[in-house]
Parts: structure tokens; sequence; C-alpha cells
């Protein structure tokens, strides 16, 4: 091969991969902002450039499709094919791949923080958080909740009152409010203001968190 061949190949592989790196930018852009924000915190579903990535993977699949077909149509082999096509065709398989990885990544670690928000703030979400979340992941949010509900009621056992297993199921509480009759389990209770009682955390936990009973400790 002449030295104005290999020079003109150097010259076209090498604009390729000046190319494979602008198309990774856009990819790189979502998991910097993973990486910036807090742990355990959202920012706002950056859908632009979500968008702008799921179009990249179709302009590479539509150009490695176009190689592929291009060395079958010289009748030559894929496996053993080593020309610009080939090079071609690798680096857009690789910058598909690369952005699928991107995408799966910021889907991800954004899905766990949703499942972590389920825990710390309960079934329904601060209007504040819904607004950071894209239409998938309200679903999901929901999904998970109702998921979480069903296998509660199954065991009979709020698992979100203490993520940290207490050492004694029951506590001693005092009623800050006048609440009345309530049933609790299979008996009911006058929950009278200032009044103590010796409750399952489980039953206690509601009206603490309503701020109409406190743990009694003397």
């Amino acid at each position: 091969m002449a030295f104005s061949d290999l020079s003109h190949l150097w010259h076209r592989q090498t604009n390729k991969w000046i190319y494979l790196i602008m198309y990774g930018r856009r990819a790189s852009q979502l998991l910097r902002e993973l990486a910036c924000s807090e742990t355990g915190q959202l920012t706002t579903f950056n859908s632009d450039a979500f968008d702008q990535v799921i179009k990249e993977c179709n302009e590479h699949n539509l150009q490695l499709q176009s190689l592929i077909r291009k060395i079958e149509d010289e009748n030559l082999d894929i496996q053993t094919t080593r020309n610009e096509d080939h090079f071609g065709a690798v680096i857009h398989h690789l910058s598909l791949i690369r952005n699928k990885h991107c995408l799966m990544a910021y889907m991800y670690n954004r899905a766990e923080t949703i499942q972590s928000l389920r825990w710390k703030v309960g079934p329904v979400l601060p209007q504040e958080i819904q607004e950071k979340l894209n239409y998938s992941e309200e679903e999901y949010f929901k999904n998970h909740s109702a998921a979480i509900e069903s296998y509660m009621s199954e065991l009979d056992l709020d698992l979100t009152v203490d993520m940290v297993p207490p050492k004694d199921p029951y506590i001693r509480v005092r009623v800050l409010d006048d609440i009345g009759e309530v049933c609790l389990g299979d008996h009911s209770i006058s929950l009278t203001k200032h009044s103590l009682h010796f409750l399952r955390r489980t039953d206690a936990e509601p009206f603490i968190s309503q701020g109409i009973m406190e743990e009694f400790l003397e």
C-alpha cells in the first residue's frame, strides 16, 4: 500500500475516533450529574440529554448496519476483514455499547435513590421531589410502594416503622391530645389527653408521627 493511501486511511480513522469522543460527551454528562449530586439526593431528570443519547444510539446502529451490509455486498468475510469499514463498524459498535452503559447507570442509580425514598418519606412523595421525576420514574415509585404495602399487609407488620429493629416491640406513651376511642388490633382503647399507655410500637407510631402522642421516657 502506498504511503499516500496509508496517510489517507490514518486520517479517516483519526476523524472517526474524534467523532466517537464527541458522541460520548452527552452520555458522560449524565454520569457527571450523578457524581456531583449528594448521596441519596435526586436532581431533575435530564430529559434533553437522555433523549439525545438515545438518538445517538439509533444513529450508531444505523451506521453500524450500513457498514456491515457494505462489507457483505463486497463479498468480504466480516470476521477477518480489517479495512476501514471494519474499523468504522467497530467504533460505532463500541460507541453504542458505551452509551447504553451510561444510560443504564443513570437510570439504575436514580432507581436506587427512588427506592430509598419510599422508606424515608413514605408512600407519597413531596411535590418538590415529584417534579424531579419523569413519568416512568413516577410509575416505578408507585409500583414499588404498592409492592411494599402488599408485602407488609401479608405479614401484618409495618416494616417502615423502625429501620433499626427496636429492642422492645412495646413502648410507653403519653397522649398529647384527646384522640378518643380507637381500635388497636383485637381490642379498643380510650386515648384521652395526658393519659399513659403501654402500646405496640407499630400501633403508637402513626400517632407519634402526627404529633398527638409521644414516647414517655422516665
